[in-house]
């Protein structure tokens, strides 16, 4: 089965209607190129509010289902596209999630999972908004196959891939808000970037399925001036599921549309049997902490 991935990597401002403006503007042009399948980046519809610690953010969270979900909802529809979403779920008072939701292209909603793995670091303090999620890593069944849909900081799991693709995932997807601090040496800053590529296609290797990455860009100054802000750095890409890179972007605002043969996977799976070969009778010590 072949479909076509729409990419959409922007940058933000604190207009959120411009924001949804400009995603509007970018899905169509994915759309007009064909694709059946779009995603977007993490938090799209406003700025990476988690640089700081502040109350007054809870205000911009909105239930799922909701504004959000019916506007784009209309939107996948029309376009008879399947939708990827990213948003700040308020799912009860001093409840939130970073949930990502998947539109099926009769606009409804297909499913939803939300963000396990939580950061707390220098600028990413997601841990003050963020409750863990509690869905688990079930992929999301759709017209185009099960989408196996994880958010950020879930990249870094293996852990995470790789339930997901022994619950039947199909593909692999990363909506993504990642980018440097200013002070970082320019060495430093490549490391971070080449880890992040490195890490995703690894989860293509080792579980043999598609990985799409979709992060923002732009730079996005610190409300606190405790630090220069973020520059986010863009490069969303789609490896194969040999890791190949299919796509890479650039640094700068873009939409992408590529064509993918989710068959692959099946005849590499064939070559290189990684799930066969797990000794299962043997990782129960994963399930812990430390091993002392």
């Amino acid at each position: 089965m072949k479909i076509k991935v729409g990419l959409v990597q922007q940058s933000n401002t604190s207009d959120k209607q411009a924001n949804i403006d400009k995603l509007i503007v970018n899905i169509r042009d994915c759309a007009k190129n064909g694709a059946n399948l779009v995603v977007l980046q993490e938090l799209h519809n406003g700025l990476y509010f988690c640089q700081t610690e502040s109350t007054d953010v809870f205000a911009q969270a909105e239930t799922i289902p909701g504004a959000s979900t019916d506007l784009f909802g209309a939107l996948a529809k029309e376009l008879n596209i399947v939708l990827v979403l990213s948003l700040f779920e308020k799912r009860a008072p001093g409840l939130y999630h970073n949930t990502a939701v998947v539109i099926e292209n009769d606009g409804t909603i297909a499913g939803k999972y939300r963000k396990m793995h939580i950061p707390d670091d220098p600028a990413y303090y997601e841990k003050f908004y963020f409750t863990p999620g509690d869905l688990g890593f079930k992929p999301i069944q759709t017209s185009l196959g099960k989408l196996g849909v994880l958010v950020c900081w879930d990249q870094w799991y293996p852990e995470a891939a790789r339930l997901m693709a022994l619950s039947g995932a199909e593909i692999l997807i990363y909506p993504t808000a990642i980018g440097w601090e200013s002070t970082d040496e320019e060495e430093e800053k490549e490391r971070q970037r080449n880890a992040w590529i490195i890490a995703q296609r690894g989860q293509a290797v080792y579980n043999g399925l598609h990985v799409i990455s979709v992060n923002r860009v732009g730079h996005e100054s610190d409300p606190s001036k405790l630090t220069n802000g973020i520059q986010f750095w863009g490069s969303s890409f789609i490896a194969g599921p040999q890791g190949e890179l299919l796509y890479q972007s650039s640094q700068k605002e873009e939409n992408q549309v590529i064509e993918i043969n989710l068959s692959r996977s099946e005849n590499v799976r064939q070559w290189w049997p990684f799930l066969r070969d797990r000794r299962i009778d043997a990782y129960d010590d994963l399930t812990k902490r430390f091993i002392d």
